[in-house]
């Protein structure tokens, strides 16, 4: 996988993260992988629980830094990180792929929704007349700052004791955009469904140019993300709801909304976050 100079190794000579820019807590430097140690860090982790607001105070500066936040499970029956099976030697570029023939192939080989063909990407309304970006973006003017966004579910999580997330600490990650850092640490969660995570990723950053999603929390096999555009109408969220399935079934075979219609009703109609689990 294609990536940014690692600044994590600074880390190990100056913990605190001074050279960085940062004022970090005591925290833990993660190379462990399914074949032994990495050759460099993939991730660091506090070593106590998150706070809320803590997302908001280091996120802008490890940004400058070339590290991302996110929180990391490492109460979960799986343990934390250092216990994940992370493969990143396993891991393609999520730039390397295209999001709808990902879907369409991750569809087709979960048989759709009673056999339907692939519909494709879900519509997105189209960019201002003087934009200049290819990219069409469903972010309205007024909306905030996915960033902001991604801090405000983060903080959320943590006021309801992390949520399906055990034990949350603060992560950062060198990735080059927030939909990257799955593929960054080599996750392997959606293992049983996508055995190169960097295709999920290739989705995400998809949803992240689209919805300006923001990848907040990783457990072993989950992952919530952050919405500043959910679609707003039931017409928009079942479009959506088929990029859902396709990228993780399980969220329809394990939950009480087994059909696309209840589904996009109940978890994608203005929710700001989403939630993913692979059985």
């Amino acid at each position: 996988m294609a990536t940014l100079p690692n600044p994590l190794p600074t880390l190990a000579a100056d913990p605190s993260g001074r050279a960085l820019g940062l004022t970090l807590p005591p925290g833990r430097l993660i190379d462990a992988t399914d074949e032994g140690p990495w050759h460099e860090p993939l991730l660091w982790h506090a070593e106590t629980p998150a706070s809320v607001g803590v997302w908001t105070k280091l996120g802008a500066p490890a940004g400058r830094a070339g590290l991302l936040p996110v929180l990391i499970e490492t109460g979960g029956s799986q343990g934390g990180p250092e216990d994940w099976n992370l493969m990143p030697g396993e891991v393609s570029y999520p730039g390397d792929h295209d999001a709808d023939e990902v879907l369409e192939e991750l569809w087709e080989d979960s048989e759709g929704e009673d056999g339907e063909e692939w519909p494709g990407l879900a519509e997105v309304p189209e960019p201002a007349a003087d934009s200049t970006d290819s990219t069409a973006s469903a972010e309205p003017a007024d909306s905030p700052d996915p960033d902001t966004a991604a801090a405000e579910i983060a903080d959320s999580l943590l006021l309801a004791g992390g949520g399906p997330f055990k034990d949350p600490h603060l992560a950062l990650v060198p990735a080059r955009r927030s939909a990257d850092i799955p593929a960054a640490i080599g996750w392997s969660g959606p293992a049983n469904h996508e055995g190169d995570v960097a295709r999920l990723c290739a989705v995400l950053r998809s949803w992240e140019d689209r919805f300006g999603i923001r990848v907040v929390a990783l457990g072993f096999d989950h992952l919530l993300v952050s919405v500043v555009a959910p679609p707003s109408t039931q017409a928009d969220a079942e479009a959506l709801a088929a990029e859902h399935f396709a990228f993780c079934p399980d969220n329809l075979w394990q939950s009480n909304d087994t059909t696309l219609r209840a589904y996009a009703e109940h978890r994608l109609l203005n929710q700001p976050a989403w939630h993913f689990w692979w059985d």
